[in-house]
């Protein structure tokens, strides 16, 4: 007698054709033997189901040998017998009897359960619930053809599946699969595999439909789609997430600035459109200042780029300051540029690096006169690098800064803290006993989780750290000043640095860095702070604002 096939668990083998030599894949919850396709189609199909049977045999030692192996019964005969004394070789069915199913030992539930076609695998507890299902099914007339069935933690479902009757609610998808006639269990497993694949997954520990009713949580801008989330939660995502579905079309090309791209988006947040979001312009008759800021990431190299100028930038926004960080000359380069500047903004205030050649700088340009003009913090420790220049206008001061960044490993993360920021807010807060101040530029913070793409990914990032958000909330805000932009777009995403490594501008996968911080005396006077995505050349893209007088 040929040796039975052993899976390492107790349980019965069969003296009949038995496949004990020939080797198993588990798939789902089923054993499959290679050729079983080809067995059903030589003996065609039964309308009586005739799974495998489990009984003892003998090895070739002549010892008792216990393994689970599945067989192909020769005739119609049922090795089934019912109401009768249970034996290695038979199974007894107990009629639906609860005190005779609760009597039966671990071995005769899990071979009666596998007769019947039900996976046996769990606990004895789970065993006798899921025998106990199967009869109260059939006594109210069920056909139960499948189940599937799960035992992890200490609990098991025992799920019918159905093509006819499909059973959905907010927090489970359950699908259920019946058919009229019976197969041998082999066909009946290849059926649930295929079923499966089309309309169930598993989810911590729940069948769910993974095509037509499966609820999708998804991110398509960042990349990420959970599956198996509730109704609401997906239209709770829906309302920022999928606003790519209807991003703003210019010339046939989505924007991707109008597409809300977040790994941890809020239900109220909304992607910045500044075609869609900013005010009507004001009228003629009432006086203001159009102010713009942009780090240029290199002047030089900006100027030779071609496509959009800084001529059609000075034509189509008409501003009358433009703020200018990270120029990147030398002193020996300013002279040349001022040559350059457009006609009508004859007022420019440049500072170079001299601790760092091509390194930092900033710059202010201006068609309006300033009262005066002054160039770092008045601090030696502070000013090497160019990084801020105060201009003087009738009613409030100006600066444009470029705050240092906290370096790779945040090398420079103490200095900026510690120094830097404290200095910089003791130097505005001085100049406030004056005259209102705006200070402008390339800040180096993202201050809040809407500021930025990824805030749980960049928790050690300069820009992102608790340190920097702290110091900036600490300097700036408590000590009376307005971020201009959240407190016009409170729920707005809007970016203004994209890192050029991971084409992050394409995707819409950026920082806001860049602000225009205003005294609170002049936070009603403010008409408008926006973001303009749309003009390239540099990393990040100019912010405006718009100050009535």
């Amino acid at each position: 007698m040929m040796q039975a096939f052993r899976l390492g668990f107790r349980g019965f083998a069969t003296p009949s054709l038995s496949f004990a030599a020939a080797p198993r894949f588990w798939v789902g919850r089923s054993i499959v033997l290679p050729g079983a396709s080809e067995m059903v189609s030589k003996r065609g199909v039964s309308n009586s189901s005739r799974p495998e049977s489990a009984v003892a045999s003998e090895d070739k030692k002549g010892k008792k040998s216990k393994g689970l192996v599945a067989s192909v019964p020769s005739s119609s005969k049922s090795h089934v017998k019912k109401n009768s004394g249970a034996s290695i070789g038979e199974v007894v069915l107990p009629n639906n009897d609860p005190a005779k199913i609760e009597a039966m030992t671990f071995q005769e539930l899990r071979a009666t359960l596998r007769r019947i076609g039900i996976p046996a695998k769990g606990r004895k507890l789970d065993l006798i619930s899921a025998l106990k299902c199967h009869f109260n099914q059939e006594t109210n007339g069920d056909k139960i053809e499948g189940a599937e069935d799960q035992a992890s933690y200490g609990f098991s479902e025992y799920i019918s599946v159905s093509k006819r009757e499909e059973n959905f609610n907010e927090n489970n998808c359950v699908g259920a699969i019946s058919s009229d006639s019976k197969n041998s269990r082999m066909q009946r497993s290849k059926r649930v595999k295929q079923s499966t694949k089309e309309k169930t997954m598993k989810v911590d520990g729940t069948v769910v439909r993974s095509k037509q009713m499966q609820s999708t949580e998804t991110d398509e801008i960042a990349g990420e789609m959970t599956k198996g989330k509730s109704s609401s939660i997906l239209k709770k995502k829906v309302a920022g997430v999928c606003i790519e579905e209807v991003g703003a079309k210019v010339n046939g090309t989505i924007e991707p600035w109008t597409i809300l791209a977040h790994k941890k988006p809020q239900k109220h947040w909304v992607a910045y459109n500044p075609r869609t979001m900013r005010p009507p312009p004001l009228s003629g008759n009432v006086n203001s200042v159009k102010l713009m800021s942009w780090n240029v990431n290199g002047l030089r190299a900006l100027l030779k780029m071609e496509g959009f100028s800084a001529l059609q930038l000075a034509q189509r926004e008409n501003f009358d300051v433009l703020c200018l960080q990270e120029t990147k000359l030398q002193e020996k380069d300013v002279e040349a540029i001022k040559d350059r500047l457009i006609e009508g903004y004859e007022n420019s205030y440049w500072t170079c690096s001299v601790a760092k050649l091509g390194y930092s700088g900033t710059a202010i340009i201006s068609r309006i006169k300033p009262l005066s003009v002054t160039y770092g913090l008045g601090i030696s420790d502070h000013d090497s690098e160019g990084r801020l220049v105060t201009a003087e206008f009738d009613s409030f001061y100006l600066l444009s800064g470029y705050i240092p960044n906290s370096g790779d490993g945040l090398r420079r993360l103490t200095y900026r803290i510690s120094q830097w920021d404290l200095s910089l807010g003791n130097y505005i807060k001085e100049l406030e006993k004056s005259k209102p101040v705006i200070l402008t530029g390339d800040l180096n913070c993202a201050h809040q989780e809407i500021d930025i793409y990824d805030p749980a990914g960049n928790k050690r990032s300069a820009g992102f750290t608790i340190e920097e958000r702290e110091s900036f909330e600490t300097n700036f805000l408590s000590r009376g000043f307005v971020d201009t932009f959240r407190r016009q777009h409170p729920h707005a995403v809007g970016y203004t640095y994209w890192g050029y490594r991971h084409g992050g501008r394409k995707t819409n996968k950026g920082w806001r860095l860049d602000y225009f911080l205003v005294s609170d005396s002049l936070a009603d006077k403010v008409h408008d702070s926006y973001i303009l995505p749309d003009i390239t050349g540099s990393d990040h893209c100019p912010i405006g604002l718009i100050l009535k007088l």
